[in-house]
C-alpha cells in the first residue's frame, strides 16, 4: 500500500513539471479553448478581419489566359481601293490590312454585303489586330493596354460578343506610354463587369459553332471553348435571396454609382439563379465584388451575383431558375454578409428592382 501512495505522489510531481503544449497522446481529449488574452485599456478591442477566401470547383483557367496575344497591329494608311472581280469584303481586306466591318461600316454596305466591280471603295486607317484562334476581348485589351470597352465601341461589336479568327480589330490610340512593357501594361488593367460581358469568350473559327451548355458542373468546357448563349429570356425574374436592401440602384449619398442592388443576408445564405440561364462567368476577378457568377438568359439579358463565399457553378453550365448557384459571404469589398445583384440589358445595367416581382 506504501508504494502504490508512493508511485501515485511521484506521478503528480512530475505532471506538475510538464511545460504547457507539451505532446499529448492521440487519445487524451483536447484541453477546453482559452480565453483570449485581455486587451490593455488604451488599445481597443481587435474583431478578426472580415473572411475574403473564396472556394471555387475546380475549373481551368479563363479564357483569355488561355492564349497569350501579342501586340503586333498593323498600322494601315487611309485610301480608296477599286473593286476587282471576284473580290469580296474579306479578300479586300486580306489585301488592304483593313478590318472588312470598318470597310463595311466606312461605306455603309449593309448585309449581306453586296459589292460590284469598278466600286470604289474607302478605305478606313488605323491600326488592326488580327485575331488568332482562342484569343479574347479581354487579353486583346490586356495586350495592348487600353479598356476593352473602347475596342468595342470602336468596332461596333454586338451580342453575341463573340470574335472570329481572321477578323480584324480596330485598336484605338493608346494613352500608355509605348514604352511600356507587356508585363507594365498587364499591370495596370483592370477587369469590370462589362469586360466579361463582352470580351470573355475566345475566338472561334468563321464557320465554327459556340458549344452547347453542360448541364453539369461536373462537365467543364475547357477555356478556349466560346459558349453559346440563350435565344430568349424565359419567364420572370424572381428574387436571388431573401433579405432587405441596404442599398439600392444608382448613385449613392457620397456620389458613388451602384450598379445594382445589396441585399443583407447571413453567411452562407443560398444564393439562387434568378432565371434560366448559362454561366457566362464564375471567379473573382472583379475585386470590390469578390466571388461572382454572372448569368446569360438570352434577349441581351444578364444577372451578376456578387461577394460570394463559395461559387457552385462552372462556365458554360445551364441553370434552372431558382437553382443554388453560390453561398453568400463578405468578399471582395463588403462590410458585412451580403449579396451584390445586378441585372443587365445588353451592356447597361437596369435597376433590379423593377424587373423583380414586389414583396
Amino acid at each position: 500500500m506504501t508504494r502504490v501512495v508512493l508511485a501515485l505522489m511521484m506521478a503528480v510531481g512530475l505532471s506538475a513539471c510538464i511545460p504547457p503544449g507539451a505532446a499529448r497522446s492521440e487519445y487524451d481529449p483536447a484541453p477546453p479553448p482559452s480565453a483570449p488574452l485581455p486587451q490593455p485599456r488604451d488599445q481597443p478591442q481587435q474583431s478578426p478581419p472580415p473572411e475574403q477566401d473564396v472556394r471555387v470547383l475546380p475549373a481551368p483557367p479563363q479564357a483569355w489566359e488561355a492564349r497569350r496575344v501579342t501586340a503586333d497591329a498593323r498600322l494601315v494608311a487611309a485610301s480608296t481601293y477599286s473593286v476587282q472581280p471576284g473580290d469580296t469584303l474579306r479578300s479586300i481586306a486580306d489585301k488592304t490590312g483593313a478590318g472588312s466591318e470598318a470597310i463595311a461600316r466606312a461605306n455603309g454596305i449593309v448585309p449581306p454585303h453586296t459589292i460590284f466591280p469598278g466600286q470604289r471603295l474607302t478605305i478606313p486607317g488605323g491600326r488592326y489586330h488580327l485575331v488568332r484562334a482562342g484569343e479574347s476581348g479581354i487579353a486583346i485589351a490586356r495586350a495592348y493596354g487600353m479598356d476593352w470597352s473602347r475596342i468595342v465601341t470602336a468596332n461596333a461589336l454586338a451580342e453575341p460578343y463573340i470574335l472570329r479568327t481572321g477578323q480584324r480589330l480596330l485598336i484605338p490610340s493608346s494613352s500608355t506610354s509605348p514604352t511600356q512593357s507587356r508585363e507594365e501594361r498587364a499591370a495596370a488593367f483592370h477587369i469590370d463587369i462589362d469586360d466579361l460581358l463582352t470580351g470573355s469568350q475566345p475566338a472561334l473559327a468563321r464557320t465554327e459553332k459556340p458549344a452547347k451548355p453542360s448541364a453539369s458542373p461536373r462537365r467543364v468546357l475547357p477555356a478556349t471553348a466560346a459558349v453559346a448563349t440563350p435565344p430568349r429570356l424565359v419567364g420572370q425574374f424572381a428574387w436571388p435571396v431573401r433579405g432587405q436592401v441596404v442599398k439600392r440602384f444608382g448613385a449613392g449619398a457620397s456620389g458613388e454609382r451602384n450598379d445594382g442592388i445589396k441585399i443583407a443576408v447571413p453567411r452562407a445564405t443560398p444564393v439562387l439563379a434568378a432565371a434560366d440561364g448559362v454561366v457566362a462567368y464564375v471567379g473573382n476577378d472583379v475585386p470590390a465584388l469578390g466571388g461572382l457568377v454572372i448569368l446569360r438568359h438570352g434577349n441581351g439579358w444578364t444577372s451578376v451575383y456578387g461577394h460570394a463565399s463559395q461559387l457552385l457553378v462552372q462556365r458554360g453550365q445551364s441553370v434552372k431558375k431558382g437553382q443554388k448557384i453560390a453561398l453568400s459571404g463578405n468578399t471582395g469589398f463588403a462590410d458585412r454578409p451580403e449579396l451584390h445583384f445586378e441585372i443587365r440589358k445588353g451592356r447597361t445595367p437596369v435597376d433590379p428592382t423593377s424587373q423583380l416581382p414586389a414583396r
